[in-house]
């Protein structure tokens, strides 16, 4: 069994569950311990104890710390890129890209430790001077999802940490092998006791312990709109930091001027790979009329091409849907798509391999309007839509027609319609030629609307949430 880490300690619950592997259900990844609402609290109990000294403590010790995380993550990448794929089902290559991201996140906030600064100005009022300072918030819990299993709470955690936070992470209950073998360089690395807890369990019991701790400074959230919107709550009713990162029903806009395998490359690296399971993913393909069936054909005969199946196996282009649960969601969104008169061109099917697995055909819907709800709601999963409009100024209609803004991208060669999409889209990201999934670690991340809610993640912006502003007067006589 895979225990929970408080304080320093390694501890054993009373339940456990499965880690199962996507790929193949006869494969038991491991037992992980399940926590109850005490083990939680007593994980932030010993994060509000290790607070003092560590964010008093050292930043040049605190720096050496993030970077030998990074450092023993990006040499361990390949070993960390099999257990994320076994797991959760990406792609191996995808699996150790994402293993070396975390480090690269580690190694990069190694530096941003030593980076922390503030501003000393003079007051208005003669003899009195002013220093404005960034301080930790306390203990800060992180709430991370199965889908980026290693780099979502990598980059989560290595930004509080290096803000002198103290941390609580509960993973997903899906994907906790990540989480615990994060926590275990963590702590090897030099972590004092208390600094960095992990505690596995459901979201209705560990986290809402968490969310409604009132020793708990601010919680950084990744899942669904719906949850997110509860933890929200919940932060404010006690007057907490809250950052959320949820849903996405990103646009990819086609224009009539755009290379067309350019193009179609865009759509299956954003709308497909990683089994469509990004918040990122570009699920609605907005064509225009004069390059549109030539696009949808060349996309679809791409994806006839793709190989669907073991994630560990060398040729695969796209592994398991994580679960059952969620095969079943992508099935009946299907199943909805066609109820509601669009057409599904190629994919949807169930496929057989040799192990039992999740596997799912990349389906791909055309004739759709952008008022189905294939087009307006988060399926998560291997399925797009691709609707027709007329011109640039219909597709920027439609692209901006959604409650999400996390991404958008466009492939046009034309400056002009680029300049303005950069400038019109409502998203948070932009792409231009570009897949609309697939970010850099050193910069923000976020989007606008019901994708996201608080200060940006990632790079120096990561401060933002992970610190609060003090403002000091002090008469020099």
């Amino acid at each position: 069994m895979k225990p929970q880490l408080i304080g320093g300690e390694w501890v054993t619950s009373p339940t456990t569950a499965p880690n199962i592997n996507p790929s193949d259900t006869t494969d038991v990844i491991a037992e992980f311990a399940q926590a109850d609402a005490s083990q939680a609290s007593d994980a932030v109990a010993a994060a509000s104890d290790a607070f003092a000294a560590w964010s008093r403590g050292s930043i040049q010790r605190r720096s050496e710390i993030l970077d030998a995380v990074g450092s023993e993550l990006v040499a361990r990448a390949p070993e960390l890129g099999r257990l994320l794929a076994r797991e959760e089902g990406k792609t191996l290559p995808e699996g150790v890209g994402e293993a070396t991201r975390a480090g690269q996140v580690f190694k990069f906030f190694a530096g941003e430790a030593l980076r922390i600064s503030g501003e000393s100005q003079r007051s208005v009022r003669p003899g009195v001077d002013v220093s404005v300072t960034r301080e930790p918030l306390g203990v800060v819990a992180l709430i991370t999802p199965w889908n980026f299993p290693l780099a979502i709470p990598a980059w989560k955690a290595a930004a509080a940490l290096a803000c002198g936070n103290t941390v609580v992470l509960k993973p997903a209950e899906l994907t906790p092998a990540c989480a615990w073998a994060l926590a275990d360089i963590i702590q090897r690395a030099g972590a004092p006791a208390g600094v960095f807890n992990l505690v596995s369990g459901p979201g209705s019991v560990v986290g809402a312990a968490l969310v409604e701790d009132a020793r708990v400074g601010g919680v950084s959230f990744t899942g669904s709109t719906t949850t997110g919107a509860r933890v929200g709550q919940a932060c404010m009713a006690r007057n907490a930091r809250v950052q959320l990162e949820m849903g996405g029903k990103n646009p990819l806009v086609v224009l009539d001027d755009a290379d067309l395998d350019l193009a179609v490359e865009c759509a299956v690296n954003g709308a497909f790979y990683s089994t469509g399971q990004r918040c990122t993913a570009s699920s609605r393909l907005i064509v225009t009329e004069a390059i549109h069936d030539r696009f949808v054909a060349a996309l679809a005969e791409r994806l006839r091409a793709l190989v669907v199946g073991h994630a560990l196996e060398d040729g695969v282009h796209i592994g398991p849907v994580v679960d059952q649960r969620q095969l079943d969601i992508d099935r009946a969104y299907i199943e909805i798509g066609e109820r509601e008169g669009a057409r599904l061109l190629t994919g949807g099917d169930l496929v057989s391999r040799p192990t039992a697995g999740h596997f799912l055909s990349p389906a791909l819907f055309v004739d759709v309007d952008n008022s189905m709800r294939i087009a307006r709601e988060e399926i998560f999963g291997p399925v797009a839509a691709v609707i027709r409009v007329r011109n640039f100024d219909e597709a920027l209609a439609v692209a901006n027609d959604t409650p999400y803004g996390l991404s958008a991208g466009i492939c046009t060669g034309s400056l002009k319609h680029a300049t303005a999409f950069r400038q019109e889209a409502r998203a948070g990201m932009v792409m231009v030629n570009l897949p609309t999934a697939g970010v850099d670690p050193h910069v923000p991340f976020g989007g606008q609307k019901a994708s996201s809610y608080g200060p940006r993640e990632q790079g120096r912006y990561a401060a933002e949430f992970y610190t609060t502003v003090k403002t000091a007067y002090a008469f020099a006589g």
